[in-house]
């Protein structure tokens, strides 16, 4: 399994690229002054992407009949499928909504052998509306959990143009366990099966590895 590191895959290219501009228009400003504003604008773009980025340490302490979320946001979605081409039979739909303020680190729900990755291209709509499930860019991890079928969806958003996944079929998967991330604003879908106690309610602020946010029966 490939560790994830959230600066090695996103942080350190914005950072370093908007620090040497940076840098250039520093240098550049102390010659023109008008170039202040310009300076101060890469400098404020470099650190967010460090406050973007960021990956902090989570405790992962569910029982091992409970699934935690797979990311950090609110709530927007709960319902009950009869069908969905993302999951074989009728399940429970999550879904989590991600702002640019949320880390966008994902984690695994529970422990599980990935059997399949798709990766859809799409258009780049809110994630915060429904219809973004369908239409957006995404990439769909179905997992073998002694619990049953589990798929975890990754949908980009509004603002946000690159997922990424670093496991691979075959792989296992520890309960919040990294294994990718979606970069500024996206949306987050777990498949569950039917009959799932889901332990939260629509606009529950949810973090990755560590809320609780179904038990299974």
């Amino acid at each position: 399994m490939s560790s994830f590191n959230a600066w090695r895959v996103g942080a350190r290219h914005y950072v370093s690229g908007l620090g040497a501009a940076g840098g250039c228009a520093y240098l550049a400003a102390s010659v023109n002054a008008w170039l202040w504003p310009l300076a101060g604008a890469f400098l404020a773009y470099g650190l967010f992407a460090l406050f973007f980025f960021r990956d902090p340490p989570r405790r992962i302490a569910a029982e091992p009949y409970e699934a935690v979320s797979p990311a950090d946001g609110k709530v927007v979605g709960i319902e009950d499928l009869a069908e969905t081409p993302h999951y074989d039979g009728p399940c429970v739909r999550l879904s989590i909504f991600l702002s640019i303020l949320d880390a966008h680190v994902n984690r695994s729900p529970c422990d599980g052998a990935v059997q399949d990755i798709q990766y859809k291209p799409g258009k780049f709509k809110t994630a915060m509306k429904a219809e973004s499930s369908e239409c957006n860019e995404a990439n769909t991890l179905r997992l073998k959990t002694p619990h049953g079928p589990l798929t975890v969806r990754q949908i980009a958003g509004i603002v946000a143009r690159r997922i990424v996944c670093v496991t691979r079929v075959g792989e296992t998967l520890a309960k919040g366990q990294k294994f990718g991330m979606i970069k500024f604003g996206s949306r987050t879908e777990l498949y569950l099966p039917a009959g799932t106690q889901i332990c939260v309610k629509i606009k529950d602020r949810v973090r990755a590895g560590t809320t609780v946010v179904a038990k299974f029966t």
